[in-house]
């Protein structure tokens, strides 16, 4: 009979538990594991504190159902920012529509411009306010994209979670738009209100973007009729008096008739008041360049400094003069108590 060794016995004891170690410790996560089907959401570590957009409840009218829908403002932040700038945008280009989002839905709810809507609503879900879409609507229009494009997108708002653009301590009215003409332009030259933080900027970036140039080939007819003229003179159809700073039409005459760039753009449905046209036959051919209002932060700018190592700091200073990036929770209380 052999004696018993009890190093031996222990020596094998402890290489047993030592193979099964790393089994133990995966067997109750197996079952846990992401089948990637669209109705799981996407994976993000959980915020240490609470968010502070989390505290406020916004109420959007969904124009297309006729009806309302309350959201808490982290989750409206990421239908703004998915449905208004493209995921595929520089991660810094996405917080700095994060933080325009958040100012411009706070101070619309500070200045009471809720009056004109349907009862119990703040926003709709239109570019009357800004561009609105929930997460099944995201999810079919991005398919098999939607996990990687919502996580960048939430990845976004929550590094500028608490957050707003001020100027002299108040939210700015953070107007924002596609693409520029290489420049911005100033509010009163669009709208009629002047704002000291939306000033003309040079916009070079915008070059990159497939919505920097656009020709329009419309009928002289319908021409006649939207702007309300009749041409006699085929051969100069119009005379631009003068430019903006930001190189737009600012005024044109047209069959002794004068209108403002923007009113050209809105009637004739272009999408830039920095146009120029011709007569070809029938037809009048317009070119425009840009796209969008040209107030504020341009989209494709905002990407172009992204791209160019700048952060979403620099990319709001350099569209917003003068303002400061500060603490929403004031002015999220003031909501909340509304």
């Amino acid at each position: 009979m052999k004696k018993f060794n009890p190093i031996l016995v222990i020596t094998a004891t402890l290489f047993t538990v030592i193979l099964l170690i790393p089994t133990l410790l995966v067997l109750p996560f197996m079952g846990e594991k992401a089948s990637g089907k669209l109705n799981e959401e996407p994976f993000l570590p959980m915020a240490a504190e609470p968010l502070a957009d989390s505290a406020v409840e916004v109420a959007v009218f969904r124009t297309a159902q006729s009806q309302l829908e309350k959201v808490p403002l982290d989750e409206y932040l990421y239908g703004v920012v998915s449905a208004e700038m493209p995921a595929e945008f520089e991660l810094e280009a996405l917080k700095a529509q994060a933080l325009t989002a958040r100012t411009y839905y706070l101070r619309h709810i500070l200045t009471n411009e809720t009056s004109t809507l349907p009862e119990g609503a703040e926003v709709t879900d239109t570019e009357a306010h800004q561009v609105y879409k929930n997460r099944d609507e995201l999810k079919r229009q991005w398919g098999a994209d939607y996990d990687w494009k919502m996580s960048k997108v939430i990845e976004a708002v929550r590094a500028t979670d608490g957050q707003i653009l001020t100027y002299e301590g108040n939210p700015i009215t953070a107007t924002f738009f596609s693409t520029s003409n290489g420049y911005t332009e100033n509010s009163e030259d669009y709208w009629s209100n002047k704002y000291p933080y939306l000033r003309s900027v040079e916009s070079p970036w915008d070059k990159a973007s497939p919505k920097f140039t656009e020709q329009t080939i419309m009928p002289i007819s319908d021409f006649e009729r939207r702007l309300g003229v009749q041409l006699s003179d085929r051969t100069n159809i119009g005379t631009i008096l003068e430019r903006t700073p930001g190189n737009r039409v600012g005024k044109v005459e047209i069959a002794g008739k004068v209108l403002s760039g923007k009113d050209v753009r809105e009637r004739l449905g272009l999408n830039s008041s920095d146009f120029k046209w011709q007569v070809k036959g029938d037809n009048v051919i317009i070119e425009t360049t840009g796209y969008g209002h040209g107030v504020g932060m341009s989209q494709y700018g905002a990407n172009g400094m992204a791209a160019e190592g700048k952060t979403y700091e620099d990319i709001v200073k350099h569209y917003y003069k003068g303002v400061e990036i500060t603490s929403s929770e004031p002015t999220l209380a003031q909501v909340a108590q509304r």
